[in-house]
């Protein structure tokens, strides 16, 4: 299908019929400004293939003027049958007709059904593969009823270029299989592969789970019955072990046994208790007394050796005290030697100073001569450096040089650019008439072409005068004005009234720049760190005072040595009296610390001896020896006591166990009376019910049940493998699926980047990344700029398809290269040409001087019956 012709009325602004006529073969280009109708245009052919004759919808309104009418579209169609003529009107009298050749050959729903099989009965059509929309750059833009339709759209293309595919791996019957698989799937089980509720799987499951609870319930109570049989028998045995009376009886003599048995070794314990006290008492007394006389000697014998250390102590720190005065003496001499010595020194150093600096003073004479014309010299400059840096403030630089030769350029080339679609002179004079046609006053050159932008009025010697008046839409001067203007205003910026006065301004200022650099770059060879640095060091050097005695520099270099060597001496020796003097208050410090030591222990040892009071070492050892012979005493009647008692604690065990023989058994009397009457009342309650009979049949239910239940999950299981090997041939087939895209793709892809890649996404049957030297990208992460121009290059991958299937349509594009660059846009128009070679596509701009170099057929949209454009 190819589109020859289309035509308006009541279309939005086109109350009059306006019509695009002379659509070629290949490329057709409909570059208008904008308000134009470009994109009333395609809405009005999106209506005519897709919107019913009799729809009345808001995009089929969105077509009527703003004065209201019934909006009418007629398209021109070349098929392989020959050219028809599709129109349709909405809204009053709605109706849609198809001609050929003037001959009516269907109408109504006749001709919807005509549209309908010329593209492919594909509600998703060109429109969703070819057709773009302004605004719509992208893939997956649109409505979710236009995405739908334009996937479909793309899954019935792909599926239908790929016989290989379609026999089974993909395309519609694969789907058709998965589909139908997954429908057997939800009648059993959820999405996520769960037991699907009111369903076969979930009714058997909860089946087989009522038949187990019911099953174990009363396998349960079988149970019950029969332990509650062996329960009751045990218990009638055990009740009349515990109740016979040979049985009551031996267990009553035991525990009276037990209970005599631990009071008697009561009472022994008791006794033999009383004589431990009593053994306790005379050991602690026989210890005490003890204690105290081996305190009396130990004080005794410490006091006299502590008395006799004191003594000592005593004479050793007068000895010290003495050395210690003798050293202070010595080191307070040494200190007052050391004193001297240092003034000495320091008078000798003063004496040596003075003897160098005028040495210095002599020998620096010259470094301070030019030290002081070398900041004559700097300051000179810097006042130099300065006044450049004040000239080359003024005047524009470089770069405003450059942006004004550039503003010039571009008024310039404007100029040149009106000129050339301006109306042109050219006088071609006969032979000795040479300047007889004159502008002004300024002759008309031989051969040379005059623009006239506007009304010019020539003069003719010997004719008269000739005014030539370009049309009104002839040329356009805006461009011309505003770069005139730009230009002025980037003058009057820089100070200056021309080009001419902006360069010498330049010129000079650059002269100025040269100076200052000159200039510090002298500055910075006479005073690399500043003129300050060259004062200090001036500063430094000292001066020669004539007046003053200046010393013999050896002479005091002398006598720096020798005072030098009197002060270490000095030092030395003050050094040493000061080490002696310490050692001698340590030693004296130690005697007197040792003293008081002593002395404390003396006090000790008298306080100790204190505390016997009168008693005498005799009394002591006598009280000593009564305490050791009681405490032998009590150690005689304890053991005695202790030898043959009875063991309490086994008694005591013994009584425990006979008691609580007798407990337990009254216990389980008691225990088990009420047991035995509960379950001969369970089993006459149980054995009515029949319960071993109902468990078999609830058996066989249960068995039953289970098998239903196994038969559903393999049925489950069969569909659930039978839907993965479905996607797993899918997902082997999806290669294939996309070689008739990507063979298509690749060239025009490889316009705009060598060796790129696309990979597809298997739900959407779209590029998802893109691959460039080495490194892949997610489409939605590129710019605008390159996902609008893959956009466009699958488009046109996908027209090629649709033309090999037999279903060509055209390439239509409404503003589909809004933010491609210049290069890329370029390499862009060699791709359309490339497709334009066997496609028609038809593209839709107001980008006029982008799209000045596309090439192709130029289209107008003009009112019927003229040749000009549209105007708003």
């Amino acid at each position: 299908m190819k589109i020859r012709g289309i035509t308006l009325n009541n279309v939005r602004r086109f109350s009059d019929p306006a019509r695009v006529a002379g659509i070629g073969n290949g490329l057709n280009v409909l570059c208008e400004p904008n308000e134009h109708g470009k994109s009333t245009l395609f809405d009005a052919m999106q209506a005519l293939f897709f919107k019913p004759h009799g729809s009345r919808d808001k995009d089929v309104a969105a077509l009527r003027p703003h004065a209201g009418g019934a909006p009418e579209v007629t398209v021109e169609v070349e098929t392989a049958d020959g050219v028809f003529s599709v129109a349709k009107r909405w809204f009053q009298k709605p109706a849609a007709t198809v001609h050929r050749n003037g001959t009516l050959i269907a109408q109504s729903d006749a001709a919807e059904a005509w549209i309908g099989e010329l593209l492919g009965n594909d509600a998703g059509g060109p429109s969703g593969l070819i057709w773009v929309r302004q605004g719509m750059t992208q893939l997956t833009g649109g409505s979710k009823k236009e995405q739908d339709a334009a996937l479909e759209a793309r899954r019935d293309l792909m599926t239908s270029v790929g016989e290989e595919v379609e026999a089974m791996t993909g395309g519609r019957r694969m789907d058709q299989a998965l589909a139908r698989c997954r429908e057997e799937l939800l009648i059993y089980a959820t999405a996520t592969g769960r037991p699907k509720a009111s369903g076969p799987w979930k009714d058997a499951q909860d089946e087989v789970e009522a038949l187990t609870t019911r099953r174990d319930g009363l396998a349960a109570t079988t149970q019950e019955l029969h332990d509650a049989l062996a329960e009751r028998a045990r218990t009638r045995r055990d009740l009349r072990e515990l109740e016979a009376p040979e049985a009551v009886q031996d267990r009553q003599s035991r525990l009276e046994a037990a209970r005599a048995n631990h009071a008697a070794a009561e009472r022994h314990a008791q006794e033999v208790e009383a004589e431990t006290r009593k053994l306790d008492m005379a050991r602690l007394t026989a210890e005490g007394a003890q204690s105290r006389l081996t305190a009396f000697r130990t004080a005794l014998a410490e006091q006299e050796e502590a008395a006799q250390l004191v003594a000592q102590a005593e004479a050793e720190a007068q000895d010290r005290q003495a050395e210690l005065e003798q050293q202070r003496a010595l080191r307070d001499a040494a200190e007052t030697a050391l004193v001297a010595a240092q003034e000495a020194f320091e008078a000798a150093e003063a004496v040596r100073t003075r003897a160098l600096r005028a040495q210095a003073a002599k020998d620096g004479a010259d470094r301070r001569r030019e030290l002081e014309e070398r900041i004559a010299q700097a300051e000179q400059t810097r006042s130099a450096m300065e006044t450049a840096a004040a000239d080359a403030r003024s005047g524009p630089d470089a770069k405003t040089l450059n942006r004004l030769e550039t503003l010039a350029q571009a008024h310039a080339t404007a100029i040149a650019t009106r000129d050339a679609t301006v109306t042109q002179v050219i006088a071609q004079y006969a032979e000795g008439r040479s300047d007889a046609i004159r502008v002004g006053d300024t002759p008309l050159r031989d051969d040379v072409p005059l623009p006239l932008p506007r009304a010019t009025r020539l003069t003719i010697d010997g004719v008269g005068t000739l005014e030539v008046r370009p049309g009104e839409g002839g040329h356009d001067d805006t461009s011309v004005e505003a770069a005139a203007q730009a230009l002025r205003q980037a003058l009057n910026a820089a100070g200056a009234d021309d080009l001419d006065m902006a360069r010498k301004a330049a010129a000079a200022r650059a002269e100025a720049e040269r100076r200052h650099g000159e200039a510090k770059a002298v500055l910075d060879s006479l005073a690399p760190q500043g003129i300050d640095q060259l004062r200090a060091a001036l500063a430094k050097i000292p001066q020669i005072d004539a007046d003053a005695e200046t010393p013999d520099p050896e002479q005091a270099e002398a006598a720096v040595t020798q005072a030098r060597t009197a002060l270490e001496a000095a030092r030395l020796a003050r050094e040493a009296a000061s080490e002696r003097h310490a050692d001698a208050r340590a030693e004296a410090m130690r005697t007197e610390t040792t003293l008081t030591s002593l002395r404390d222990r003396l006090k000790r040892a008298q306080d100790a001896r204190a505390t016997a009071g009168d008693r005498s070492e005799a009394d002591l050892a006598a009280e000593a020896e009564a305490a050791a012979a009681a405490y032998d005493t009590a150690q005689e009647a304890y053991a005695a006591k202790a030898k043959d008692a009875p063991d309490l604690a086994a008694t005591k065990a013994a009584l425990d166990r006979a008691e609580s023989i007798v407990t337990r058994a009254n216990e389980d009397i008691a225990r088990l009376k009420p047991l035995l009457a509960r379950l001969d009342e369970r089993i006459s309650r149980s054995s009515g019910d029949a319960v071993e009979e109902r468990l078999a049949e609830a058996d066989q239910q249960l068995e039953a049940a289970q098998a239903n239940l196994a038969r559903v999950e393999r049925e489950v299981a069969v569909l659930t493998r039978l839907e993965q090997a479905l996607e797993a041939a899918r997902n082997e087939a999806r290669e294939r699926y996309f070689t008739p895209i990507a063979k298509e793709l690749k060239p025009l892809l490889h316009l705009l980047w060598p060796e790129a890649e696309l990979t597809w996404g298997e739900e959407s049957l779209l590029p998802d990344t893109l691959t460039r030297n080495g490194v892949t990208e997610p489409i939605d992460v590129l710019s605008g700029g390159t996902q609008e121009q893959v956009a466009l290059l699958v488009r046109l991958a996908f027209a090629r398809m649709l033309a090999a299937s037999g279903r060509g349509a055209p390439v239509i594009l409404d503003d589909a290269l809004v933010f491609t660059d210049d290069d890329r846009i370029e390499r862009m128009f060699d791709a359309l040409h490339r497709q334009a070679s066997d496609l028609q596509i038809i593209v839709l701009t107001c980008r006029q001087r982008a799209f000045r170099d596309l090439g192709g057929k130029a289209l107008r949209l003009a009112p019927l019956g003229t040749d000009g454009p549209v105007t708003a």
